[in-house]
């Protein structure tokens, strides 16, 4: 094996130039990853179905010196996430890395949640995100590899008392799909990886990190669980996600990579 990698052990993690895709960009996490990649000097393709975040990310991806390719749709049916890979290859003339951020949950306890709203947080975690992989797929079999990484939760693997039966099968069904594509395109070069955070400051969360005493009461009874003893912070994500779009990774597939603080293993 070649040693050459030790005299830069961090060029392991170099993902400048190549072309990352990601959806929901508008979203915490897809905003996150869009501004890192960008600041990693990859050249991007954001997706996201509100235009006016979208122009926001975008601009900020621009100020850090990416090229970015921007698309106002969400990845909701076959030939629309075919059409976002094709515009990467289009403008770029490739795709490298792929991260599905596109989303959703809606909390409801089961008595009073309707068969229509169950499906509905099921097609944007799990088919939107195997249609995005399959788009993927297609073009980096093409190239001879590539990098996909999907959207997980530790609610994937722990239960919730307080109305997530849609969203928590729905990241096990992802848990699954990574899973599965890792064993299938292992063989093709491209790895598949997930990343499951547990609660991370976003727009969404801000009122957990308050310091009024719903939120403090909250925080005590989730945090006396997370080892570390803390919330997540974004800079917490940006990690786990360089090294799974890196050649740091290559040896890792169908991994759930769980960004907890311990969370899910006491």
């Amino acid at each position: 094996m070649s040693a050459d990698f030790l005299k830069n052990p961090a060029s392991l993690f170099d993902v400048k130039d190549k072309v990352a895709v990601i959806t929901g960009a508008s979203g915490a996490f897809g905003a996150l990853a869009a501004q890192v990649f960008a600041g990693a000097g990859c050249k991007l393709v954001l997706t996201a179905g509100k235009k006016a975040e979208l122009d926001q990310i975008s601009a900020d991806c621009k100020a850090l010196g990416a090229e970015v390719e921007a698309l106002n749709v969400r990845p909701s049916t076959e030939a629309i996430c075919d059409d976002i890979i094709a515009a990467g290859v289009k403008r770029f003339g490739r795709v490298d890395i792929l991260v599905v951020a596109s989303g959703k949950n809606d909390v409801s306890k089961i008595d009073q949640m309707s068969p229509e709203r169950f499906l509905d947080v099921m097609d944007a975690n799990v088919t939107q995100s195997w249609l995005m992989a399959k788009a993927a797929t297609k073009q980096m079999l093409v190239q001879g590899g590539g990098k996909i990484v999907l959207m997980s939760s530790a609610r994937g693997l722990l239960g919730h008392p307080a109305g997530y039966t849609a969203y928590c099968a729905s990241k096990s069904a992802v848990d699954g799909i990574t899973k599965a594509l890792g064993c299938e395109l292992g063989p093709m070069g491209i790895t598949v990886n997930a990343i499951a955070p547990t609660v991370f400051r976003s727009p969404l969360t801000a009122w957990m990190f308050a310091d009024d005493e719903k939120a403090q009461a909250t925080r005590a009874g989730f945090l006396a669980r997370v080892p570390k003893g803390r919330l997540g912070e974004p800079e917490d994500l940006a990690g786990p996600l360089l090294f799974l779009a890196s050649r740091a990774s290559d040896f890792y597939t169908g991994h759930i990579l769980y960004a907890d603080g311990g969370y899910t293993s006491g």
